[in-house]
């Protein structure tokens, strides 16, 4: 049976500009989640993919607990499931606890952080407080059916750097050996949920290790697709291949200015029953209604490029508020509200 289509969002509230500045005690700001994941119901998602960091385990536990728990409380009340990251190889390597840098003006994710970094990831010797931070948190919600699924780490083998001499010049298959091992540990963990690792980056033989584990290791299948909507249809066929009989989710979607729209890309999701969730849901300090490599020289741009409201709740575009509507009105008629148990694989 399938499982019960939803659509959602990357969520991060407005007043955070990335993964401590959500969680950490001084700056968690539940008002704010609240009323966000409200505009999220209102226009029919269902889910949402909430990023984690690896030092708010290190140096608060009970503290990153209690407020996960107060975030799934929240979300649960707009009937809203929640799918968290773990680990993360975009943006910034470099990171610190405490109060978190301003954005930068007209700059996309001007402060999201990496996690671990990638001196912690090129560090086996280091791991075990990352092993403990995965089991931990995974063992203490492993029963948690307001958790749809976990996705263990966000593009893998991204991030650039001068000290990568690969052609592409991202981390690539430096970020192999954590993988497997977060894959192996979230195992040991025994959720009743399912894992998953999204593939993001096709066709290069840099990659060819990770996609493979990933594909080989998810009980979901899910990926990234900021593509016009042939180029869009082309990359579900491929993934759909990959999947075989496992449930498929894309995990990041929507690039108006690339021609990856919501009235193009979010029914050929929904016709497919592929879970959709797109980047962005209210402009805030994370500024990705800014291209990437936007700056202020450019002014604003002629499309937001992510998000759905501004801050105060109304629409970047109101008539995006219809193709929710008919969207939602026309979802796949099926029963089962949860994807079936993780399976045994190593």
């Amino acid at each position: 049976m399938k499982t019960l289509w939803r659509y959602g969002a990357n969520f991060i509230p407005s007043t955070a500009i990335n993964q401590l500045e959500m969680w950490q005690a001084e700056t968690f700001d539940p008002a704010t989640i609240d009323r966000e994941l409200g505009w999220a119901e209102k226009i029919g998602m269902s889910v949402m993919r909430v990023y984690l960091h690896d030092l708010l385990h290190l140096l608060d536990r009970s503290g990153l607990f209690r407020r996960m728990d107060q975030y799934l409380k929240i979300a649960d009340s707009h009937q809203i499931k929640t799918i968290f990251v773990f680990f993360d190889d975009c943006w910034k390597p470099e990171f610190a606890p405490g109060k978190q840098p301003d954005p930068i003006p007209f700059t996309h994710n001007s402060g999201w952080i990496q996690s671990p970094g990638n001196a912690v990831g090129n560090d086996p010797a280091q791991w075990g407080r990352l092993e403990k931070y995965v089991k931990d948190v995974i063992s203490h919600f492993a029963q948690d059916d307001r958790i749809a699924m976990w996705d263990l780490y966000n593009e893998p083998g991204n991030g650039r750097s001068p000290e990568y001499d690969n052609p592409n010049g991202l981390r690539s298959a430096r970020s192999l050996p954590l993988l497997r091992a977060v894959f192996n540990w979230a195992r040991d963990a025994a959720p009743s949920q399912p894992l998953t690792t999204g593939l993001w980056w096709f066709d290069d033989p840099e990659f060819e290790e990770l996609n493979h584990l990933i594909a080989e290791a998810s009980d979901v299948i899910s990926f990234h697709a900021y593509l016009r909507p042939d180029l869009f249809k082309a990359r579900i066929a491929e993934v759909e291949h990959l999947a075989g009989s496992r449930e498929i989710v894309c995990t990041e979607y929507m690039a108006r200015p690339s021609g990856c729209t919501f009235r193009d890309c979010l029914p050929i999701l929904r016709d497919h029953g592929i879970w959709a969730i797109n980047w962005g849901l209210v402009s805030g300090k994370t500024q990705t209604i800014f291209p990437w490599n936007w700056s202020e020289s450019k002014g604003m741009p002629e499309r937001f490029f992510h998000d759905i409201f501004h801050a105060e709740g109304s629409y970047l575009y109101p008539e995006e508020e219809e193709i929710f509507r008919k969207v939602a009105a026309a979802a796949p008629a099926v029963t089962d509200s949860a994807f079936p148990a993780p399976s045994p694989r190593s």
